[in-house]
């Protein structure tokens, strides 16, 4: 019997405030002013982790790192990997390349020092490098980066890049940075999200774990992510947000732990940063492969 494929577990932590869901309604000059509650929910996280014995990826906003310093610290303490969300969960898209390679480093710089860890993933806020950003890739490769876990190869209203590669790849030729897509299913030849957050808090649990099943099935790990404040039905809410809005952040709040719980007892899990060497080798052997097929 061979030996269960080790999936990638992530949380992106950020604030409830902080989603792209409520950018037009809460301005950032505000954010220092609303309840903080980033804290009470990654220690619950880190604490269903522990019971289930799982080990994962916290994509951090620099944001968060700076003002809670000693929770970065025992995320790095409890064995995760603390990677970087960018600094304040701006988009990629809107940024050109020098004021990327600037948030990248700012960020870097207040997860290193509360972590104590050397930080080298990063995830695009909204998995924002897509098509409108192809020096995007480029610049992560130049900070030293090793892997990233930033594109969706879906078509969705709110994100992605659905000409992207549905698993891992080499997004700079040449380079060594690996490019880790959000985990996908397909139905009749078409591509559907399945890699958590919404997807997974909206859905039946039956369609996440038959999605995990059909990449595991393929030989390839999930990459699958959530957040904080996905775990936290009591957090505030904001009626001036859209309807659209308030639907995607707000529905089943409540039923996203117990989701979770089973998640891991169902399946197992690793850090990306463990995820990336395997598919590092992977993709080493498949482009090998290639290789000597053309020569053929």
């Amino acid at each position: 019997m061979s030996a269960p494929v080790i999936n990638g577990l992530s949380v992106d932590v950020e604030e409830w405030f902080q989603v792209g869901a409520f950018e037009k309604v809460i301005d950032r000059a505000a954010w220092d002013g609303l309840d903080s509650r980033v804290e009470r929910n990654v220690q619950a996280i880190l604490a269903m982790f522990a019971a289930a014995g799982a080990k994962g990826t916290f994509f951090t906003l620099g944001w968060v790192a700076q003002r809670h310093p000693a929770l970065v610290r025992a995320i790095a303490d409890a064995g995760h990997e603390v990677a970087s969300h960018g600094w304040d969960h701006q988009r990629v898209f809107t940024m050109d390349a020098a004021q990327f390679a600037a948030d990248l480093a700012r960020a870097r710089d207040a997860l290193e020092q509360a972590s104590g860890q050397a930080v080298t993933g990063y995830r695009a806020p909204s998995f924002s490098i897509d098509a409108r950003t192809p020096w995007a890739h480029e610049v992560l490769a130049q900070a030293g980066y090793a892997y990233s876990s930033s594109v969706a190869p879906i078509v969705h209203d709110h994100y992605g890049w659905r000409e992207a590669p549905r698993f891992a790849f080499r997004p700079v030729p040449g380079g060594a940075l690996l490019e880790i897509p959000v985990t996908t299913a397909e139905v009749a030849g078409r591509r559907m999200a399945a890699g958590g957050g919404g997807f997974f808090r909206l859905m039946p649990y039956g369609v996440s774990s038959w999605a995990v099943r059909q990449v595991n099935a393929a030989g390839r790990p999930a990459a699958f992510y959530f957040h904080p404040w996905e775990i936290d039905p009591d957090q505030p809410r904001r009626a001036d947000a859209p309807w659209r809005s308030r639907f995607r952040h707000y529905t089943n709040l409540s039923a996203m732990a117990g989701k979770l719980e089973r998640l891991l007892r169902d399946f197992s899990w690793g850090r990306m940063d463990a995820v990336a060497r395997v598919e590092a080798a992977w993709v080493a052997s498949r482009d090998a492969a290639l290789r000597a097929a053309a020569a053929a």
